[in-house]
């Protein structure tokens, strides 16, 4: 029986990978792989074809073939049901799960606000690569969903940061209390504004730093970036850091090459030899700023 992979997940605030058993992406069938800083990644893409992992993770019925630049792993109909469940869709508007309302730090002027189930914590922070963050307020779904667009037009932040601009910033991050001083600021300024719903709770100010969870401390920059897999194609190298989906791998060159674990998400995964496999897929070079070979 092989094993499809299903990304990264952060389960108690560490990284570990999931896995999809019997050919078919199943809820009901997962198993973990937890990952640990200083010890090695390496894989070998054993599938000819990478599969929808299907919506909410229930099984792509059509079985469908996903190309491998696909970041989201699923194919059009399994995207749009996906979608269609969503709360940024506005179609959960009945939800009587309370929200929680957070900003979030990525880098320096790089802020975002966004919305959580509250009974998540923190995960979802976790899995965007939020590198400090703080909540707002907690309350209702639609009066969390408006203090989130009160913050977006009255300064600006927006509710999306993409992920190129999160990884690019990583390796040069100032130091904790500075991250702290500048998230701190938005918290004050959204405090101030008119208008926020009467029936969302509001967050005092205190900052979550998880820049030890991703093992960010003395990371050095990355060299290259993973572009897509292939079928045969290895991945080795010394896990340095994983934030969000990122990986970050020291590789046997010296180079530091992230790889966006939603990339895996529908391939079968085989073990590789960490020590002699090294790198053997399309890598955008940083350095260059080039398409790159093969490392």
């Amino acid at each position: 029986m092989g094993w499809l992979c299903g990304g990264l997940r952060w389960a108690e605030g560490r990284p570990a990978l999931g896995w999809y058993g019997g050919g078919a992406v199943r809820e009901d069938v997962r198993r973990v792989s937890e990952l640990t800083y200083g010890g090695d990644v390496a894989f070998r893409v054993a599938s000819a074809e990478r599969r929808c992992v299907g919506a909410r993770r229930g099984g792509c019925p059509l079985r469908a073939v996903v190309p491998g630049r696909s970041s989201g792993g699923q194919c059009a109909e399994c995207a749009r049901l996906d979608r269609s469940r969503s709360v940024a869709a506005d179609t959960m508007a009945d939800d009587p799960r309370p929200y929680a309302v957070y900003l979030a730090w990525f880098g320096p002027g790089m802020v975002k606000v966004g919305i959580t189930a509250d009974e998540r914590g923190s995960a979802r922070l976790l899995e965007q690569g939020a590198v400090t963050f703080t909540w707002l307020g907690r309350g209702p779904l639609m009066a969390a969903r408006r203090t989130e667009e009160l913050l977006r037009a009255a300064l600006g932040v927006p509710d999306r940061i993409a992920y190129k601009d999160k990884r690019a910033v990583r390796a040069a991050l100032p130091a904790r209390t500075e991250r702290a001083r500048e998230i701190q600021e938005w918290h004050r300024r959204a405090g101030a504004l008119a208008g926020w719903p009467e029936s969302l709770e509001r967050a005092p100010f205190e900052a979550v730093d998880h820049a030890g969870a991703f093992g960010l401390e003395g990371l050095r920059p990355m060299t290259g970036v993973v572009t897509e897999l292939a079928p045969d194609a290895v991945v080795a190298g010394r896990l340095l850091a994983a934030a969000g989906p990122d990986l970050h791998l020291g590789t046997a060159d010296g180079g530091v090459v992230v790889l966006d674990t939603r990339l895996m998400s529908g391939w079968e995964l085989a073990g590789a030899d960490g020590r002699a496999a090294g790198v053997s897929v399309p890598v955008k070079s940083m350095e260059r700023g080039v398409q790159g070979g093969l490392f």
